[in-house]
């Protein structure tokens, strides 16, 4: 392999041939923000470039799905959360967790305290704003975990509302609760004026029903080609380089997210304060797919009632720790 020769070649003291450095499409879930700080990162401070890569991140957007970018041939390996990835795996597309740089899950529903809910069993009976694109199904296995129906609203049952990619539909009162980030959207409805002492957030997290989010996936059959592994060996070690640099460096790294926004949408105050909840999420991780933490999800998304997410455990061949083995 390129790297393993151009280190012996230093080791003996001969010149390394001009290689071209390997390229790599990375397609990220959403947009250019501090979601995805390690691998801008990566980019800035150029671990994908000592890594022999050319890293081209391509953002995401509501228009985007991540699975249907890598599935068309148009990125090399994704950003997407393994309840989508499961279900596309499921339905014909054969995707494999190869690494997974968040450890936690950064889900919330977040509610008006005056609309008097304060515990879980107070939504029924209220329309919940939820996002869909995949997005939908920790939501939905959540409800079914509590017997609750997602069929409308009822005494034993809630009216799910189509959430956008925004807040809206919680501070002009169309939904009693919506879905957020902790490290987005909750901060959205902040800075609009609302104080965190008139909302209730429920975490997946803390709800036992957290799936795994923001994991890197490829094509199965890309994995038996020891180049491709190769490069992919590279990209994940650099990439969590950038991760844990962010980490360390929240506010340096989310200067670096500004340098990469294209669109001029991303504030500083909001992806400093994204970044510092986000390194919440990746701390605890270098890289490697818990298995316990992959069993977690798919026992959650088994949990779906009549309608699962998954209809059957994936069995072996949905995560690998081929390519994050580098990392220990």
């Amino acid at each position: 392999m390129k790297t393993k020769l151009l280190g012996a070649l230093a080791a003996i003291g001969l010149a390394a041939p001009a290689w071209a450095a390997d390229d790599v499409t990375l397609q990220l879930k959403w947009v250019t923000q501090a979601q995805f700080a390690g691998y801008y990162v990566a980019l800035e401070n150029g671990f994908y470039e000592e890594a022999d890569l050319d890293v081209t991140i391509k953002p995401g957007g509501p228009d985007i799905a991540p699975t249907q970018v890598i599935a068309g041939g148009g990125a090399d390996v994704t950003v997407e959360w393994m309840p989508a990835a499961l279900a596309a795996r499921e339905k014909g597309l054969p995707l494999v967790n190869i690494a997974q740089p968040f450890k936690s899950s950064g889900m919330m529903l977040t509610c008006w305290k005056d609309a008097g809910i304060a515990t879980p069993e107070d939504l029924k009976n209220r329309t919940l704003g939820v996002w869909f694109f995949g997005n939908e199904f920790p939501f939905m296995s959540w409800m079914s975990s509590m017997g609750i129906s997602t069929d409308g609203k009822s005494e034993n049952g809630v009216e799910v509302l189509k959430q956008g990619f925004n807040v809206d539909p919680l501070l002009q009162r169309q939904a009693d609760c919506i879905s957020t980030m902790t490290y987005n959207e909750y901060w959205q409805v902040i800075d609009a004026g609302v104080s965190p002492d008139d909302l209730v957030t429920f975490k997946y997290e803390d709800q036992g029903v957290a799936t795994l989010e923001d994991g890197l996936y490829v094509l199965e059959d890309r994995l038996s080609d020891p180049a491709f592994v190769d490069k992919m060996q590279r990209f994940v070690a650099a990439s969590m380089k950038g991760w844990k640099w962010a980490e360390e460096n929240p506010d340096e790294a989310a200067m670096i997210v500004l340098e990469y926004d294209e669109t001029g949408a991303q504030t500083e105050t909001h992806q400093k304060r994204m970044m510092g909840e986000v390194a919440k999420l990746t701390a605890g991780s270098n890289g490697t797919l818990d298995p316990a933490d992959y069993q977690r999800t798919v026992d959650t998304l088994l949990a779906g009632g009549s309608d699962p997410v998954i209809t059957a455990d994936p069995g072996e061949g949905a995560w690998t720790h081929a390519i994050s083995d580098v990392l220990n």
